[in-house]
């Protein structure tokens, strides 16, 4: 009886013991307590490349931890949403794209779009996407140049990267004005401003940030801009519409996790990209490098924007296909 006793109180008087122990195995490590991976579905040099290396400054701060660029570029970007699609659902790999994910998808070079994702939040606009050329060029805007196509059809060449944003912009050029380019693919923003440099194609697709010391040195010139009205960081470019074209597209960049990510580390990763858009410091960062727009959205409500703008390429590229 003495022993069963002295066993009761030695348990009752380790309970307090075993109790902290396991409040403490029970309670989850703050995340994140080691360096996340964002892979870029494109090349180093590139908008998305430099929007994203540009966030993860400043997120690391928010997060206290390395936020690691990886870039994953080919295949018009599937082979970077691949990666993060079958990476583990840690949060330690997450994935920073653009419109280029849903126009895979949209255009049969993926069967997965960011439905298969977790969504974690919108953090740039960019309302920048120019038609560039050679700056000794014998058109000095879109409507002179459709008027040589018109006379010359396929006689001009424009670079793209096959199911990328640009790709959808010349698509929708052509069918507005009526004329044809030699499409040619190049691959990614770097390849297509080298091919243009080095006199390989006659027009590019691609942001005004990412050519603006070309343009300034004298090389490209822009010769229309893809928005509602011009743009105060160069007022002297006409947009599509006021030349007789009525295309306006809006490029943005989001990030993702592979799909079964707690929502706990979705949250508290977006929690952070809010911190970070919001920093008059990051904003100032971003505009100064590519006149893009900080602008963030939640979970949700990217969700809800992607699936808008999804069912906007669909019934666009649609329409372009049964007139064909």
């Amino acid at each position: 009886m003495k022993k069963s006793v002295a066993v009761l109180l030695a348990m009752l008087m380790a309970s307090p013991l075993l109790f902290a122990a396991g409040g403490k195995e029970a309670a989850k490590p703050a995340y994140p307590q080691k360096p996340i991976q964002v892979v870029v579905p494109a090349g180093a040099g590139g908008d998305t490349d430099i929007n994203c290396r540009l966030l993860a400054k400043y997120l690391e701060k928010e997060l206290g931890q390395s936020v690691v660029t990886v870039n994953v570029g080919g295949a018009g970007g599937t082979l970077g949403t691949r990666k993060v699609k079958e990476a583990a659902p840690d949060g330690y790999t997450a994935l920073f794209f653009h419109p280029g994910m849903l126009l895979n998808k949209v255009l049969g070079l993926a069967d997965y779009s960011f439905q298969d994702f977790e969504v974690a939040a919108l953090a740039v606009l960019d309302e920048t996407n120019i038609f560039a050329a050679n700056a000794k060029a014998p058109y000095k805007n879109m409507a002179e140049l459709a008027k040589i196509l018109k006379e010359k059809p396929k006689s001009l060449s424009f670079a793209t990267e096959v199911g990328s944003f640009t790709h959808l912009h010349v698509l929708a050029f052509q069918e507005a004005a009526g004329v044809e380019f030699n499409i040619v693919d190049v691959g990614g923003a770097a390849a297509k401003t080298a091919a243009l440099k080095g006199g390989q194609i006659d027009v590019i697709g691609t942001q005004y940030g990412l050519v603006k010391d070309y343009i300034k040195n004298g090389d490209f010139k822009a010769i229309g801009v893809l928005s509602d009205k011009r743009n105060p960081a160069f007022p002297d470019v006409p947009t599509f519409k006021e030349l007789g074209y009525n295309i306006a597209f809006t490029k943005f960049f989001f990030y993702s996790f592979p799909k079964g990510t707690p929502k706990e580390i979705i949250d508290r990763f977006s929690a952070a990209v809010k911190k970070v858009v919001e920093n008059p410091e990051y904003q100032k960062a971003a505009f100064d490098a590519l006149y893009v727009t900080a602008a963030y959205m939640g979970p949700k409500e990217t969700f809800d924007f992607l699936t808008q703008q999804e069912a906007l390429y669909k019934k666009y590229l649609s329409g372009i296909q049964m007139k064909k």
